[in-house]
């Protein structure tokens, strides 16, 4: 993500580590912003949010004197989250992404609120956030309001591995709790950065997975003595889908070399899950292009309420917290990156089929040996779990708030699941690489490609060849953890 004028973002090359830096002209932009709500607030309007109630409560006008506790009782009164903790990874995200929105200067907060959440991020203190609790609309109410109850030193944290009081951890740090003044409770709790960060991590590994499932796919080719013709240039010419050409050209280029691709061949046609690779994977990375550009708008929106346009002299309240774009996308994606797990699921089944001079279920003494023949059935049983996840929650509303919010997106739901789908796509994948290995040294002393050869190498490493019956989840935990490496290297 690009943060050209509102955050700096500093990367030690030496460590690996993050920091996050206000640049001047967002601090400029922030503290004018927030001036302008100041002298907007002294001619005595009421503005939704600001000196009001919240909800169906926004005809409820507050006292000047009242708005630094109607903000602290907002986020308390909100922090109503439930479910597992949300990763501290996520939490990361989630806090970089509020503070890019924040610092964009339409939020009527004061420059020194964005600085404690650049802290966090920081000092790598994670609020602890739940899972449950929002609807994906008025903004992740409960997920970011957990975020937020450590700025005035409530909720509890993560810092260096230890769950604790926020007030501790801000002590440990040389940080005090600071009070949140008029509009800052309501803008750090709208915005969709729950969805956005889940959205965002499984974007950024779906795009890791797809190339992981070419190779293994790949791999799974020459094991099943599958032919190349497929891949070939002149079929995805005349069908110029995007995805589907590139997926096409890095297979064909994966094979290159290949002694069993110059064997002969007995089969006229391979079975869809080897021969359509380059048209199912190819069809799922154009849905993650489409995702990736509505991602890109969303993270780098304002997504609070009301806005506050100094520029424009205006403080305008709408609804640019509504998650339907995650929402819907999420979905797409969750449904796209479901098939790459099953046809995944397809290539191993074929794979421990005995077919094609391999034993069955891949084991040298089968009988006596039941090889990779439970492994399937976890790929089967993941795949089938996951269609179950692919129901669409944005389908779904439930009327809230004294029928105020009326319609909600449910794209929190959605981005939660979607990261459950990816996660369990990378399971499938690993199966399909522990058989595809068992396979393919099953084939020595014919040779795949250089390229194949090199990833099978890489991950004989982590993964030896089975030649009897052995605890298999300890191989299947090996392969799904060597999926986590940036697949790069080996295309």
């Amino acid at each position: 993500m690009e943060l050209p004028e509102h955050i700096s973002i500093d990367f030690f090359k030496d460590t690996g580590e993050i920091t996050l830096q206000m640049s001047a002209a967002a601090t400029k932009r922030v503290a004018g912003n927030r001036a302008y709500l100041d002298n907007i607030l002294k001619g005595g309007e009421t503005f939704y949010g600001i000196n009001t109630g919240f909800g169906s409560l926004c005809n409820v006008r507050i006292g000047d004197h009242e708005l630094e506790e109607l903000q602290e009782n907002l986020v308390c009164s909100h922090a109503c989250g439930m479910g597992d903790e949300v990763p501290e990874e996520i939490v990361r995200l989630m806090l970089l992404l509020k503070v890019h929105g924040l610092s964009q200067g339409y939020s009527g907060v004061r420059p020194e609120l964005v600085q404690r959440l650049v802290d966090f991020y920081n000092y790598k203190i994670h609020p602890v956030v739940y899972e449950l609790g929002s609807l994906g609309a008025s903004g992740d109410l409960a997920p970011l309001a957990h975020l937020t109850l450590p700025v005035f030193g409530k909720g509890s944290v993560r810092y260096n591995g230890e769950k604790m009081p926020a007030a501790d951890a801000l002590e440990k740090v040389g940080l005090k709790p600071m009070s949140l003044a008029a509009k800052e409770g309501l803008a750090l709790l709208n915005g969709t950065q729950f969805m956005s960060a889940y959205s965002t991590w499984s974007l950024m590994r779906s795009k890791q997975l797809l190339v992981w499932a070419d190779i293994i796919g790949a791999m799974s080719a020459d094991a099943f003595m599958a032919k190349a013709e497929p891949f070939k240039s002149p079929i995805h010419r005349v069908r110029p889908h995007k995805g589907q050409v590139a997926t096409a050209a890095r297979i064909l280029k994966l094979l290159s070399g290949s002694s069993i691709q110059q064997l002969k061949k007995e089969q006229v046609q391979d079975p869809y899950s080897f021969r359509c690779m380059p048209q199912v994977h190819g069809a799922t990375n154009d849905v993650a292009d489409t995702v990736a550009n509505v991602l890109e708008t969303e993270i780098n929106s304002v997504t609070d309420n009301p806005i506050v346009f100094h520029d424009e002299d205006a403080i305008m309240s709408g609804g640019n917290f509504h998650g339907q774009p995650l929402a819907l996308h999420a979905d797409f994606l969750a449904i796209a990156m479901a098939e790459i797990a099953n046809i995944s699921e397809r290539r191993t089944y074929l794979l421990v089929s005995g077919q094609r001079g391999l034993p069955p279920f891949l084991a040298p003494q089968a009988g006596l040996n039941s090889g990779f023949m439970i492994a399937q059935y976890t790929a089967a049983a993941i795949v089938s779990q996951n269609k179950q996840y692919c129901t669409p929650a944005s389908v779904d509303s439930i009327v809230s708030s004294n029928g105020q919010e009326d319609h909600v997106s449910m794209g929190a739901n959605a981005a939660t699941k979607l990261r459950r789908v990816v996660q369990n796509v990378q399971r499938v994948l690993a199966i399909e690489l522990l058989t595809a290995a068992q396979a393919l040294e099953l084939r020595r002393p014919e040779q795949s490609s250089p390229a194949i050869e090199k990833v099978w190498a890489e991950f004989r490493k982590v993964a030896d060849f089975m030649p009897s019956d052995t605890i298999l989840h300890d191989k299947m935990i090996a392969a799904e953890r060597f999926l986590d490496a940036d697949p790069e290297r080996f295309v």
